[in-house]
């Protein structure tokens, strides 16, 4: 369950803690309450459901023209389950859609964002031009191009930051990503002349920075895209409409857009560890790490993190040659633990 506050953010974590625990502690008086106010909650649901579709489709889609466009949904069993068809059908695409039969179990259940293959075989069989996987509440959007190639948030949003540059309405020219983003990405946003900040992961920390800078795009590489003059929180149905509109306005294939990213073979490596002093008070941590960095010369990157609930340090490294930095993690690895290792 999801609750948003009249800012239209997410809630702070200790407001979610606080609802938790009042539903925990909630007796067959509060239930009963409860129950009386949700009278007449169909009818409501009915009049949210138009009003939201309404708001898609004259505010969000307007002048978007998807006459012609031949796409496949995947609405994960979940919440897109009957707005994203009708959606794109009255802005005027061609729709196949699979996994949009909810019965209150099967939600992301083999499908979805999470389960891309039903997808590509839809987007093949059908010859479509493009395919769109929501996740169960839908939240964030991946894609498929006609292909069968995985478009995901990384490469949406290069492609989304070179329509909104090329319209004047990236402003800054900056755009927000994460740690875990791909230096692919960050290469091809440079090349644009776009600056890119990493935010921690979660979206939540992605929007904080757009905030903050006065960014308009940012987003993670699961999908989770922001566009704050829309929405202050991830919509998969707004960055499905938006990169629809970036590549209807390119002229060119979703195939053809996402070649130009060369996406970087990425290592991750997961140390267990006793204790999480900081790294950089490690000597022989700090030297391995401070040599890695002189070999990846800004054509990779290093990231080494603790985890935030496990014991672990996970190091992650990202250059062009698999063997290589598969090598030079390891290398890394037995180093952390060698000195703080369980």
């Amino acid at each position: 369950m999801k609750v948003f506050p009249p800012s239209g953010k997410k809630l702070a974590d200790e407001m979610e803690r606080k609802i938790e625990s009042d539903i925990a502690e909630a007796n067959d008086e509060d239930a009963s309450a409860f129950a009386s106010a949700s009278d007449g909650y169909e009818k409501r649901e009915a009049e949210h459901r138009a009003r939201y579709l309404d708001y898609l489709v004259n505010e969000v889609g307007r002048g978007l023209n998807l006459e012609g466009s031949r796409i496949g949904l995947d609405c994960a069993n979940g919440a897109a389950f009957a707005i994203a068809p009708q959606l794109f059908q009255e802005l005027g695409a061609r729709i196949d859609v699979i996994s949009n039969t909810p019965d209150g179990r099967n939600i992301n259940e083999g499908c979805g964002s999470l389960h891309l293959e039903g997808l590509q075989h839809l987007v093949a069989k059908n010859d479509l031009d493009l395919g769109i996987a929501f996740d169960g509440d839908a939240d964030r959007a991946l894609f498929v191009d006609g292909k069968g190639e995985l478009v995901d948030g990384d490469t949406s949003l290069l492609l989304l930051a070179e329509y909104l540059k090329s319209r004047g309405q990236l402003a800054g020219n900056k755009v927000v990503a994460t740690v875990m983003s791909n230096i692919g990405l960050e290469l091809a946003l440079g090349e644009r002349a776009i600056e890119m900040v990493r935010a921690q992961v979660g979206d939540r920390y992605v929007l904080a920075e757009l905030l903050a800078s006065g960014a308009k795009l940012g987003g993670e590489q699961s999908g989770h895209i922001i566009f704050p003059d829309i929405s202050l929180a991830g919509d998969g149905i707004i960055t499905a409409i938006e990169l629809l509109r970036a590549v209807r306005h390119s002229g060119r294939r979703l195939s053809e857009l996402a070649s130009q990213m060369t996406r970087f073979p990425q290592v991750l490596v997961n140390v267990r560890v006793r204790s999480k002093p900081e790294l950089d008070e490690l000597p022989d941590v700090k030297a391995a790490m401070d040599q890695l960095e002189n070999e990846l010369q800004g054509r990779g990157r290093l990231l080494v993190r603790y985890s935030g609930t496990e014991n672990l340090a996970r190091v992650m490294i990202e250059g062009e040659d698999q063997k290589k930095i598969e090598a030079q993690a390891n290398h890394l690895a037995d180093c952390i633990k060698r000195t703080i290792g369980e």
